[in-house]
């Protein structure tokens, strides 16, 4: 491992339309099934908040209003050069439709789906703890997990 590596940091929003969770998928290209909230990468100079509604925008088409925060989540490649720390943030929709047809510039996300908690089971999603945080209250710290496609 590279001694100069860092974590990234990255910024996520649960956002809840009619009591269901809006996911995406985690890999582009087909790689994988595993789904995740919408969000990325945060850039220097632009508060979380700014990140997180320009990577709403990108990944989905939609105008958010970011609300508190209410999850830090870890991850990392065991034996590589990666780790990120996610900060996960209560949006609420300003504008758009969450199934209205959209293309990523970055063409990571292809799919959308809108979850309601009762049907999680049937989806592979991270991190585990997503559906207690975005059908709740709480304010949640998941501890380092490994990263899995």
């Amino acid at each position: 491992m590279s001694p100069n590596a860092r974590p990234r940091l990255a910024v996520r929003g649960l956002l809840l339309i009619e009591d269901r969770l809006l996911l995406v998928n985690a890999w582009g290209g087909g790689k994988s099934d595993l789904l995740c909230a919408p969000g990325g990468g945060v850039e220097m100079h632009s508060s979380l908040p700014d990140n997180l509604i320009r990577e709403f925008h990108e990944e989905t088409g939609l105008t958010i209003a970011v609300g508190a925060p209410c999850m830090v989540n870890e991850f990392h490649a065991p034996g590589h050069d990666f780790h990120q720390v996610d900060i996960y943030f209560r949006v609420h929709l300003v504008a758009g439709d969450p199934m209205a047809p959209w293309t990523d510039p970055e063409g990571i996300v292809t799919e959308r789906h809108l979850v309601a908690r009762h049907e999680m089971h049937r989806y592979r999603y991270k991190p585990d703890s997503l559906p207690d945080v975005a059908w709740s209250d709480i304010v949640h710290y998941d501890a380092l997990e490994p990263l899995v496609r």
